[in-house]
């Protein structure tokens, strides 16, 4: 009997011991600084794993920018150096030029989840690049185009930017050089507000929230509308990683992100009309493109990133054979 009831507490024990050990622990950086509205919405998905997974599945972030270099994140995560990453697919677009599907999107992260678009992009991470696409997050968030001085419109209501020095990424680069004819000046978001300050560049692409966070609103004055384009944000993991969690932990990491898709859309958008009340207080002035010219500037944004993303899909060994499906689930036609 005593024999036994040892042996019963060291098996006991045992088990404990495995059920602790069987915690699967994913390491995760972020593109931007913590201060930022997208990396706060990121860090409160890593809480809600944190809490829904306790005991099964914890993520454990290793910072941003300042842990490993934004543009070095993708190539990171891919090689196993760390588990997870959260970042715009614009950052690793060389390598998959499918996500300017989301970049031209007039959908969410909800739609696209319901309709099959999110599967494909998910599908093409694994194939292309060994990469988990967990999840479209902070979606339905779209840019626009802010300067510090006041915009020139040509006789015909277009905008000019003649003259003007414009910052540049992998994000708006077709549609500002091919569209607006604009010399751009890349520069990575960290590097912005010195840029801004000393005078190197004035005027940005940006989404409609974080210029606040990121004090660009110190130096920016106008803001030009109509907005274009969605937020391309989206969480991406290790895929050898992924295949080696357990199945619950696969299942609650999907399910939050899932949650968080939608979660992200409605408080995002909130943010945003609260930002756009706080920099009209303080003097920021809109002006906004009529007509033909209005309708120009959407379709450009638009056309200019779509033949972007089928011109280096074509070149891949993959070839552009999900072209046509991509538009059709990201890209709502009777929304125009």
């Amino acid at each position: 009997m005593k024999h036994a009831r040892i042996a019963g507490l060291i098996a006991g024990a045992t088990l404990a011991a495995t059920a602790v050990q069987a915690e699967d622990t994913l390491t995760a950086v972020h593109a931007f600084p913590a201060t930022l509205i997208y990396t706060q919405s990121f860090l409160e998905f890593v809480d809600k794993v944190n809490a829904a997974g306790e005991g099964v599945v914890k993520i454990e972030v290793r910072g941003g920018p300042e842990a490993i270099g934004m543009f070095q994140q993708p190539d990171a995560v891919r090689d196993g150096i760390v588990d997870m990453v959260y970042t715009p697919g614009s950052f690793y677009g060389g390598a998959l030029p499918e996500k300017d599907a989301m970049v031209a999107s007039n959908l969410t992260a909800v739609e696209t989840r319901a309709n099959g678009g999110t599967e494909l992009i998910d599908q093409i991470h694994q194939e292309k690049m060994g990469l988990k696409y967990l999840g479209w997050f902070d979606s339905g968030v779209t840019y626009n185009l802010w300067m510090v001085n006041e915009p020139q419109l040509d006789a015909d209501g277009n905008l000019d930017v003649s003259g003007i020095k414009l910052r540049g990424n992998a994000v708006y680069n077709a549609f500002f050089t091919e569209y607006l004819g604009a010399q751009v000046i890349d520069l990575p978001t960290t590097d912005v507000y010195s840029a801004l300050e000393r005078g190197v560049v004035d005027a940005t692409g940006w989404t409609q929230i974080g210029l606040i966070d990121l004090k660009w609103n110190e130096f920016l004055n106008y803001r030009i509308e109509p907005s274009f384009f969605s937020t391309d944000l989206g969480v991406i993991v290790n895929l050898e990683k992924w295949n080696s969690l357990s199945p619950e932990s696969q299942k609650i990491l999907q399910d939050v992100a899932i949650a968080h898709e939608a979660e992200s859309v409605a408080k995002l958008r909130a943010k945003r009309d609260e930002d756009f009340a706080a920099l009209d207080a303080a003097g920021m002035k809109v002006v906004e493109l009529q007509g033909e010219a209005r309708a120009n500037y959407l379709a450009a944004a638009r056309e200019k990133t779509w033949e972007r993303m089928k011109g280096l899909m074509a070149e891949s060994p993959q070839g552009d054979g999900n072209y046509d499906t991509l538009i059709g689930l990201f890209y709502d036609t009777s929304a125009n």
